[in-house]
């Protein structure tokens, strides 16, 4: 989206506002949201535009559900951005056209929940030309959407031109870095709960890198599977508490390997890490990691849960917003999203295309 004149424009920005909150109302991955502030900005830096936000929240089915409206995320959101929006009832229709008739020059809207209607996970044309109406144009900056085949991040983009965000061009070019021309030792640390979606993600490291490190639950079942690597796999070769976390002799096997490590890309944790002392094995790994110096790149609900925890989002060289879209872009598929982007038809300013 750079170079791009949003003057005068009404611009509908995808982002992904799908985050945890504490029983307190408090959100739990602060990033995610403040990922959106630096295309927000840019975009509500030119004269006369007006900006709507569109969010998924939870799984409310195709149909509306209190429990799942984006109004719990107003007040967060507002304040974590550091900037004030309004807030419509409804992602399509009048609530949305009255919203955008009511905004001054430079302010924004959050729109209601896309996933209170049906269309958007059915990704139906119809309802996609309902989001779209009141807009001229489509910005994709919710990365972790792009796997997903949806009116509200692929059908959309044949109805306006559209352009790829700032954060979204930022995460494929560091995800492409990672998996292209990493600075070698280049190691991979794969844990999480299920084989079948990590399976890919490990084979294809198992290629390109000179270590695999396995832990979690993917760890378990591929040696129950006995499911078979080449020997730049590497497995726990001791657990602890019912293989609940990675034991002390598979740290220290791990450790050995990360200390030379100068690029690492690491998705899911070691163990179960939300219960201590069961997360012990992976806070051990991730403070490796940062001692090591290496280029850091991490993603995925419970990776960014574990450096929350830990307070050390920072130290990472990149997060991304990603959980599966990460996993299927590392596996080297095509996203849907990324394909819809790269096919609209952007008002010729290809470089801000994917």
């Amino acid at each position: 989206m750079e170079g791009v004149d949003f003057s005068g424009k009404k611009v509908l920005l995808r982002v992904d506002f799908n985050v945890e909150l504490d029983e307190d109302g408090k959100v739990l991955d602060r990033f995610k949201i403040e990922s959106c502030k630096e295309a927000l900005t840019k975009i509500l830096s030119f004269p006369g535009v007006k900006v709507a936000l569109l969010s998924h929240y939870g799984r409310p089915e195709g149909k509306r559900d209190e429990a799942y409206s984006l109004r719990a995320l107003f007040e967060p959101a507002k304040s974590i951005l550091g900037m004030q929006f309004s807030f419509a009832d409804d992602c399509v229709g009048a609530p949305v056209t009255d919203a955008l008739s009511a905004m001054k020059e430079g302010e924004a809207v959050l729109l209601e929940n896309v996933r209170f209607h049906a269309g958007e996970e059915a990704d139906d044309e119809a309802f996609a030309r309902e989001l779209a109406a009141p807009f001229d144009v489509f910005v994709n900056e919710a990365f972790s959407v792009c796997h997903r085949n949806q009116a509200s991040v692929s059908t959309i983009t044949k109805l306006l031109p559209s352009y790829a965000g700032m954060r979204l061009l930022l995460e494929i070019a560091t995800l492409d870095s990672v998996r292209k021309r990493p600075m070698r030792p280049a190691v991979a640390i794969i844990g999480g709960a299920k084989i079948e979606t990590k399976l890919p993600l490990i084979r294809v490291f198992e290629k390109l890198y000179d270590a695999v490190l396995v832990g979690g639950k993917v760890a378990n079942e591929a040696i129950d599977q006995k499911t078979v690597f080449s020997g730049n796999v590497v497995l726990p070769v001791d657990f602890r508490d019912d293989r609940l976390d990675i034991g002390a002799q598979t740290v220290i096997k791990f450790n050995q390997v990360i200390r030379y490590a100068k690029t690492i890309v690491w998705n899911g944790p070691l163990g179960k890490f939300e219960e201590r002392p069961y997360n012990a094995g992976t806070n051990s790994i991730v403070r490796s990691m940062i001692e090591s110096g290496a280029f850091v790149v991490t993603g995925g609900g419970e990776s960014v849960a574990v450096l929350e925890q830990m307070d050390v989002m920072d130290k990472m060289g990149f997060v991304s917003t990603g959980g599966g879209a990460m996993l299927e872009y590392m596996s080297g598929n095509e996203l849907p999203g990324l394909l819809a982007l790269t096919g609209a038809m952007a008002g010729g300013v290809e470089e801000n295309k994917v």
